[in-house]
C-alpha cells in the first residue's frame, strides 16, 4: 500500500499532526500505531503521588484517531528511507511521499544492571511506566521512615523534571503525616544541577531546602542490588570515574531512555548511541532526508522532551509538510519552546517555560509562574488534561 503521508507513532505527536493535517485538507494520511490505549503521561506524576487513579490518564486509541486517517494497528519494524517504505511487524510494506517519525522512546531498564529486578521488588518503583506509577503511590503511603532515594539519569529523558516531582510529592505527604522528620531523602542525578534555567533552578533549590533533600549532582546510576537494597552510582572524579554505593529503604528511578530499536538500528538514526533522529532544530526536517520529519521524544532537537514541546512542534511540522508537498521551502520554525510543570507539593506548582536560549519564556499573561502557585496546581490537575484531550489531540491548540 502507499499513502501520501505516513505517520509512525500514535502518541501525542502523531495524533496532533494527523488532526492538523486533516484540518488542512490532506485526505491521504495513514497512522501506524500498535497500541490499543493512549495515555496522557504527564498525569503519572499525580498517579504516583496518590492523587489520581491511573485510569484517569487513559483513553482508547480508536477514539482519538482523526476521521479520515487510516489507522494501521501494527508496529513499524523497519524504515527504508531510500525506497520510501515502512515495514510493519505484520508484514505490510507501506510506501510514502512524506514520512512523519514520532514513535516516542523506550524505557531502557536493561542499561542499568539489576534495575529491572528492582522494579519487581517491594521497595522500588518508577512513575515512568503505567504499571508502576500506582506502585509508587502505595510505597510512599506505606513508608514509615528511613532512607528514600530518588534517581535520574544525566542523558535525555521525557519530562526531565518528573523525578524531582516524585520526590517533592512524596516529601509533602511525609511532612503531612509526620514521616519526613525520620526520613533521609536523597535526590541523585547524572545532571550537573537541579535545573538548566537559572531562574527556575533558584526556586527549586528553595523547595529542596524546605524538605531537607540531599542533592547529589553528577551521580549516574550504574547498578542496583534489590536484595541488599543498594544503588551504585558513578561520579566523574578529577582523574577518573569513581563509584559510590548508597543504601535505600525506598527507591524511585527514572530509567535511561532511548529511541525504539527499529529507529536506533535503522538508517534514520544519527550518531547518538541512544538513537535520536537528527533534525534541523528549527524546521524539524531530517538532516539527510528532506521528505522525513521527526518530532517529539525521538528527535534530537536540543530541548526538553515534553508534551508542551510537541504542542509547538506539531504546527511547524504540518506547515513544513504542506510546503514540501507543494514544492516550496520548509520555512516554518520551532523556537525550542518547552514547559515543565513542577508540582512541588499537593496544591502547589511552578510552571517552567523556556526555549532554546534556556531563558524563561512565559506564555500566561499577568501571572508570575516562577513561584509556587495554587492556580498553577489547578492547571496541572484539571486544565492541562482537558486541553490535551479536547484541543491538542484534535488539532485545535
Amino acid at each position: 500500500m502507499r499513502h501520501r503521508i505516513v505517520i509512525v507513532g500514535g502518541g501525542s505527536a502523531g495524533i496532533s499532526v494527523a488532526a492538523r493535517l486533516r484540518r488542512a485538507g490532506e485526505e491521504d494520511v495513514a497512522l501506524i500505531e500498535p497500541a490499543a490505549f493512549h495515555y496522557y503521561q504527564p498525569l503519572w506524576t499525580l498517579v504516583g503521588g496518590g492523587i489520581v487513579p491511573i485510569e484517569t490518564s487513559r483513553r482508547r486509541e480508536a477514539t482519538l484517531v482523526p476521521r479520515g486517517v487510516r489507522w494501521l494497528q501494527d508496529a513499524a519494524v523497519e524504515i527504508d528511507p531510500d525506497s520510501h517504505t515502512v515495514v510493519t511487524a505484520g508484514g505490510a510494506r507501506v510506501g510514502y511521499d512524506v514520512l512523519v517519525l514520532c514513535p516516542g522512546l523506550e524505557l531502557a531498564f536493561d542499561l542499568v544492571p539489576g534495575l529491572a529486578d528492582a522494579m519487581a521488588s517491594p521497595s522500588a518503583s518508577s512513575n515512568y511506566a503505567a504499571e508502576l506509577a500506582p506502585k509508587t503511590a502505595e510505597l510512599v503511603r506505606r513508608f514509615r521512615g528511613g532512607t528514600a532515594l530518588f534517581s535520574a539519569p544525566g542523558s535525555p529523558i521525557k519530562c526531565p523534571g518528573a523525578p524531582q516531582k516524585a520526590a517533592y510529592l512524596a516529601c509533602d505527604h511525609w511532612r503531612r503525616t509526620g514521616v519526613l522528620e525520620r526520613t533521609h531523602v536523597t535526590y541523585a542525578t547524572g545532571a550537573g544541577g537541579i535545573f538548566g534555567v537559572p531562574e527556575f533552578a533558584a526556586v527549586l533549590s528553595g523547595v529542596v531546602e524546605r524538605y531537607g533533600i540531599e542533592t547529589r549532582f553528577g551521580h549516574e546510576l550504574v547498578e542496583v542490588d534489590p536484595s541488599a537494597r543498594e544503588a551504585t552510582f558513578e561520579i566523574a572524579g578529577p582523574e577518573k570515574k569513581v563509584r559510590e554505593v548508597l543504601s535505600y529503604d525506598l527507591l524511585h528511578v527514572a530509567p535511561p531512555q532511548r529511541a525504539p530499536g527499529f529507529v536506533r538500528e535503522g538508517a534514520l538514526s544519527g550518531q547518538s548511541p541512544l538513537g535520536w533522529v537528527p533534525v534541523n532544530r528549527h524546521s524539524l526536517v531530517h538532516t539527510s532526508y528532506p521528505e522525513v520529519f521527526a518530532l517529539g521524544d525521538v528527535c534530537d532537537a536540543p530541548t526538553s522532551k515534553t508534551g508542551a514541546a510537541i504542542r509547538r512542534q506539531a504546527p511547524v511540522v504540518v506547515a513544513n509538510i504542506l510546503a514540501t508537498l507543494a514544492g516550496r521551502e520548509a520555512t516554518a520554525r520551532y523556537d525550542g519552546y518547552a514547559a515543565c510543570p513542577f508540582t512541588t507539593a499537593r496544591g502547589k506548582m511552578v510552571l517552567a517555560e523556556f526555549d532554546y536560549s534556556m531563558s524563561p519564556h512565559p506564555t500566561i499573561p499577568f501571572i508570575d509562574t516562577q513561584r509556587e502557585r495554587y492556580d498553577m496546581w489547578l492547571l496541572k490537575r484539571y486544565g492541562l488534561p482537558a486541553f490535551y484531550w479536547q484541543l491538542m489531540l484534535r488539532g485545535l491548540g
